[in-house]
C-alpha cells in the first residue's frame, strides 16, 4: 500500500517518501503532544477533551510507533527477524538501541511522520512523549506543536496501574507505616524500588496486599514498570526541557491537584493562546 519506501500506518498517516502533494510532514500541522509515563492520566486526559468538546484526530500512539517503525528498524539494523515484542523489558532495550542511532528517540520517530491533509485537516493529538531527549527533539523540530506534561507521584502511579480507580482515598486511609511492612515492601524483591518511595508509601503500597484488595504479583508488576521507566525517563529533566526549549507552547499540569474536566479547560486554553 502506497509508494514504494513509504509505510501507511493509518489511512491518513504514514511515513517514508509520501506518495502525492496532498501529504504534508507533520512539522506543518496543528499538534497536541501529551507527555508523560506510564500512569500519570494520559488516558483519562483524552476523554475530559473529548467531554470538553476538542475536535482532534489521534495518530498512531506511542506504543504503535514502537511497534511499527522502532522495533522494526532495530531488528533489521541487528539482522533478526522482524516480529512483534511483548516483553517490556525487550521493548525498553530496543528503544535504547534506536536512540544510540537516533538521539531524539520517540520525539524523531514522531517528526517523521506526513499526513493526508485532504482526509484530515484539523487538530492533530499524539500521545505521548517521555524523555528529555524525545521533547528537546520534538520542540525543535515541531513548530506547532503544544506539548501538554502531565505528572503525578510515582506511588499514585503504581496504585493507578494495579487498576485502582481511587488512588488518594487509598492513600488518605493509610497512615501508619509499621517496620514489619517495610520489610514486606523490600521482600518484593524489585530492584531500585526502595529508593523510589517513603516508608509512609511503601507502607500504602504494602498494606493494599495486606487487606486484600491487590495480590503482591500486581504490586510486584505494578512497580517493576515504574522502576524502569525512571531507569529511563526523568520526570523532572523532562519538565526542565520542555520549559527551557518551548515554554510559551508547554502546560504542566498535575494530575493530582486537578480533576479531569480541569485539566481539559486549561488544555483548550493553551491551545486558544496561539
Amino acid at each position: 500500500m502506497g509508494e514504494p519506501g513509504f509505510v501507511v500506518l493509518q489511512p491518513d498517516v504514514g511515513y517514508g517518501e509520501p506518495p502525492s502533494p496532498a501529504w504534508q510532514p507533520i512539522r506543518a500541522r496543528p499538534l497536541l503532544v501529551l507527555v508523560g509515563v506510564t500512569g500519570v492520566g494520559k488516558s483519562t486526559t483524552l476523554t475530559a477533551l473529548r467531554r470538553a468538546g476538542l475536535a482532534f484526530h489521534l495518530l498512531p500512539d506511542r506504543r504503535e510507533l514502537t511497534d511499527r517503525l522502532i522495533i522494526p528498524a532495530m531488528q533489521a539494523l541487528a539482522g533478526e527477524t522482524s516480529g512483534p515484542v511483548a516483553d517490556r523489558a525487550q521493548r525498553f532495550a530496543y528503544t535504547r538501541a534506536y536512540r544510540q542511532h537516533h538521539p531524539g528517540g520517540m520525539g524523531e520517530a514522531l517528526s517523521m511522520l506526513w499526513i493526508d491533509v485532504e482526509q484530515t485537516p484539523g487538530l492533530l493529538l499524539f500521545d505521548g512523549l517521555r524523555g528529555e531527549n524525545e521533547v528537546t527533539f520534538a520542540a525543535q523540530a515541531l513548530p506547532q506543536a503544544r506539548f501538554v506534561m502531565l505528572d503525578a507521584p510515582d506511588v499514585v502511579r503504581v496504585i493507578r496501574l494495579m487498576g485502582r480507580q481511587d488512588p488518594f482515598d487509598v492513600i488518605a486511609a493509610r497512615s501508619a507505616h509499621p517496620a514489619h511492612e517495610m520489610q514486606r515492601f523490600t521482600n518484593l524483591d524489585v530492584e531500585g524500588a526502595e529508593a523510589l518511595f517513603t516508608p509512609q508509601e511503601q507502607h500504602i503500597l504494602v498494606d493494599l496486599v495486606s487487606s486484600g484488595e491487590v495480590t503482591a504479583d500486581d504490586l510486584r508488576k505494578a512497580l517493576a514498570i515504574v522502576v524502569e521507566e525512571r531507569r529511563n525517563y526523568d520526570p523532572a529533566a523532562t519538565r526542565a526541557a520542555l520549559e527551557n526549549t518551548a515554554p510559551e507552547r508547554t502546560l504542566v499540569v498535575d494530575t493530582v491537584a486537578d480533576a479531569p474536566h480541569t485539566v481539559a479547560l486549561k488544555i483548550l486554553e493553551l491551545l486558544r493562546a496561539r
